[in-house]
């Protein structure tokens, strides 16, 4: 395991040791934790923009897309529970 230096000033230092110690850790743990959670979203970000972007591009292939209208009747079924059909992509054409 390879060590790493940071430079923390005064104030995010004593800021660090507070919210360590109020969450039950070490000034190093909760570093470390703060560390990973931030690698983790950085990467579920990524994975997000890269399905969005091969979407994207499907979207532009076909010229497909849902309406509006639909989108919405579709949402607000399911959130009554409901188990309505998906609407269907259509051209804009039409």
């Amino acid at each position: 395991m390879q060590t790493t230096t940071i430079r923390l000033d005064d104030a995010m230092k004593e800021r660090i040791a507070a919210a360590a110690d109020h969450a039950g850790k070490s000034a190093h743990a909760f570093i470390l934790d703060a560390i990973a959670q931030t690698v983790e979203q950085v990467e579920l970000d990524s994975e997000f923009n890269d399905i969005a972007d091969e979407r994207w591009k499907g979207i532009l292939a076909s010229g497909q897309t849902v309406s509006w209208e639909d989108a919405k009747a579709y949402l607000a079924a399911k959130s009554r529970g409901e188990s309505p059909n998906k609407p269907l992509a259509r051209s804009s054409d039409h």
